[in-house]
């Protein structure tokens, strides 16, 4: 079996309308695609599970409802063979929260999504609500990270805290000050091996970045996503294909880590 014949597990996407509240041209619709579209592309690169949020739910910044985009997802996503849920927690909404507990126990749901940038609020502020009820759910965290509300470093205190939550770095390479080793550096330093990074980002395109990631930390710290529809998971798919890396450590990435720390159900 050759690599390309992998099917992976996508374990950071998304489906919906992209909106910014200050657009005025088309990029937009750009970003955007609907779970049929998303499933689609997902196919074209061979890629099986693909764990999406809603964009409504996230966008647009500081006005999305997260509460409604779950119900629209606990909607979509079960009748969209192919798709997974991530459901989002914004501690601003504290009914988030509730209704997390209870679609946890979907089969279909498999974790949690925050947002410090989209929902506007500092991780340091809020982390330890939201690795408390994780912790207490069992659940696996996706987070955005990078920017100034969410840097990889500061999530790792929380980790460390809460070595029974698993916490997945988003956008290795994404560093709002341009530093690329941020979501690196952090899964390095946490303590209890509880800490991942994912590939969704523009910036693991840049030649070596995957690979240093790799020599870091290893491969089995290290997992594929790739941000659709805002980016064209063909693309993330051919990055990690191509990587100047060890068929095993490929494996790894694709969808080996992913099976190990989500409970996917695939039978």
């Amino acid at each position: 079996m050759t690599i390309r014949e992998i099917q992976a597990i996508d374990v950071h996407a998304h489906y919906g309308d992209y909106i910014r509240a200050d657009a005025s041209d088309r990029s937009d619709g750009f970003l955007s695609g609907d779970a049929a579209t998303v499933v689609r592309r997902a196919t074209q690169c061979n890629t099986e599970i693909t764990i999406v949020s809603p964009l409504s739910g996230l966008l647009p910044r500081g006005g999305s409802d997260a509460a409604r985009g779950n119900e629209e997802a606990a909607r979509i996503v079960p009748g969209t063979p192919g798709l997974r849920q991530w459901v989002i927690i914004d501690p601003s909404r504290p009914a988030t929260f509730a209704q997390a507990a209870t679609m946890l126990q979907l089969p279909h749901c498999v974790g949690i999504k925050i947002h410090p940038e989209e929902h506007i609020y500092h991780i340091r502020d809020h982390g330890s609500a939201i690795f408390e009820f994780a912790a207490a759910h069992h659940a696996v965290v996706l987070t955005h990270s990078g920017e100034q509300n969410s840097l990889p470093a500061d999530y790792v205190p929380f980790a460390d805290d809460f070595p029974e939550v698993t916490l997945i770095l988003a956008h290795i390479g994404c560093g709002f000050d341009g530093d690329r080793t941020h979501q690196v550096r952090a899964v390095s330093r946490s303590r209890h091996g509880n800490v991942y990074a994912d590939t969704s980002s523009i910036f693991s395109m840049l030649p070596r970045l995957v690979e240093w990631a790799v020599a870091e930390v290893g491969a089995d710290r290290v997992l594929y996503g790739t941000d659709t529809p805002l980016y064209l998971a063909a693309m993330q798919r051919a990055r990690i294909d191509n990587a100047e890396l060890c068929d095993e450590a490929k494996c790894a990435i694709l969808r080996d880590n992913a099976e190990r720390i989500l409970d996917l159900q695939l039978g």
